[in-house]
Order: structure tokens, then C-alpha cells, then sequence
């Protein structure tokens, strides 16, 4: 992440915009592309989504969980910047739809991972669109997720903190849906479609507030997601 560090340290911010096909950085003179992303298990492409410039990130089928021979959990599936975030915002718009071979758990995952490290680790805060619709209460506080890979998967803080990393909000699949983050030390703020009020808070993110690294588009089982408008300023 060397050339990534010096970036930030010269330019004070790092601002990245998407556009079809290309990061285009509004602080810098350079471009970056599909390749610039490193991929974990995913597939990354241009595309078009309700008639807008994008990307479209999607998983194999072959990588869905199955609940028969393994729990739930969250994994490392990803498209990533190898950037140097510790502190900041993030500002995307995001869209998910089910795969046609979605299984029945399937809901839509999608989101932000951040402050992602050599080794692998990151923090995570993701959506289940599917669930803000559901015709059962419990399934409707799950809609907003947060976790901390790979010892903080949602499984586990739902049994040791029921109710304390995830929340409701207003969303839903097939739509363009706005995402602001606010990350500062050990807490994060995330702000939905322009609120000026937080939809969701965590106040001691599980990897410390030292830990910095890359951002990226995080996806689970049965998801086919789009994004658009990444922008990414570091505080330092």
C-alpha cells in the first residue's frame, strides 16, 4: 500500500468518483479502472443499471453457503481499493437484486468493507434489502448489519450483543440506494439516501481505531449488486 500512502499524504483527501468504466479521482489527474479493484472471489465489470453508468459485482454460484452442510456467516467476497483509509468518508449509491438462483436465505447482501489490511481484515457494514419489506418483525430489525472480519462475523455479535450491531431502515432491492459512512477512530455513522440524520451507529468498531487499509464493495450469497459514485476522502 506504499504508493497509495504517499497519494494521500500529498493530496490531504482522497476523492474517488465512479463512471462508466473508470474511477475518475476529482483531486487528482489520475484514472483509475476495473483492474484498479482487487477482487476477492468476485467478478467486476461496467455496466448499466436502471439506465445509469455502473459496475455490476457478482459472486459464482458455485461460493454460495449452504446452510445444510455449514452456519451462516459473513465472508471475504469483495472489490477493493488498496488505498490507505483510516479515518473519513465514504459516499456511494448501491443496488442489489436477487440472483435467479438465489437461495431461499438469500437477501439481497451488499455494502461497504473498509479499513481492509494486509492480512485480510476489515470492518463491514451491509444491508439486507430484502428484509425492510418482510412481513415479520424480527426480519426488519436485521436490515442493517455491522461486523468486524474475521472474528466479529454477524453471527457472533448477534449472540454476544443481541440487537446492539443491527437496525432497521427503509430500503429496499431494485432501487439506487445513497450510502454515507463516517468513520472516525473507533465509531462509524452511516447515513441513508441523504439524511441528515444517522440511520445506524456503532460506537467501538471491533478492530481498534488504529487499524486503516483499503474500501471496497462487499457482497454475500445470491447477490447481484451494482454501484456508482464512490467517493472517498481521508481525514489524514
Amino acid at each position: 500500500m506504499t504508493e497509495a500512502t504517499d497519494f494521500v499524504k500529498k493530496t490531504a483527501a482522497l476523492i474517488v468518483c465512479i463512471a462508466a468504466g473508470a474511477l475518475l479521482p476529482t483531486a487528482a489527474s489520475a484514472q483509475y479502472k476495473v483492474s484498479d479493484f482487487k477482487l476477492v472471489g468476485v467478478s467486476l465489470r461496467a455496466d448499466r443499471y436502471l439506465g445509469q453508468p455502473s459496475f455490476e459485482l457478482r459472486m459464482p454460484a458455485s461460493s454460495y453457503q449452504d446452510p445444510t452442510r455449514e452456519s451462516l456467516s459473513d465472508r471475504n467476497f469483495m472489490a477493493w481499493l488498496p488505498i490507505d483509509f483510516g479515518d473519513g468518508s465514504i459516499e456511494v449509491e448501491i443496488a442489489s437484486d436477487l440472483a435467479p438462483d438465489a437461495p431461499d436465505y438469500a437477501r439481497g447482501f451488499v455494502g461497504l468493507a473498509y479499513r481492509i489490511d494486509d492480512e485480510g481484515r476489515f470492518e463491514n457494514i451491509y444491508l439486507r434489502p430484502t428484509n425492510s419489506t418482510a412481513d415479520d418483525q424480527v426480519r426488519r430489525n436485521h436490515t442493517v448489519q455491522y461486523a468486524a472480519y474475521p472474528d466479529f462475523r454477524f453471527d457472533q455479535l448477534r449472540t454476544r450483543s443481541p440487537e446492539k450491531y443491527e437496525t432497521y431502515a427503509d430500503i429496499s432491492t431494485g432501487r439506487w440506494i445513497h450510502l454515507r459512512l463516517l468513520v472516525k477512530g473507533p465509531r462509524a455513522e452511516l447515513y441513508l439516501d441523504h439524511s441528515p440524520r444517522p440511520s445506524f451507529i456503532v460506537k467501538d468498531m471491533k478492530l481498534g481505531a488504529q487499524q486503516r487499509g483499503g474500501v471496497g464493495l462487499w457482497i454475500e450469497s445470491g447477490t447481484v449488486a451494482h454501484f456508482r459514485h464512490l467517493r472517498i476522502t481521508s481525514d489524514h
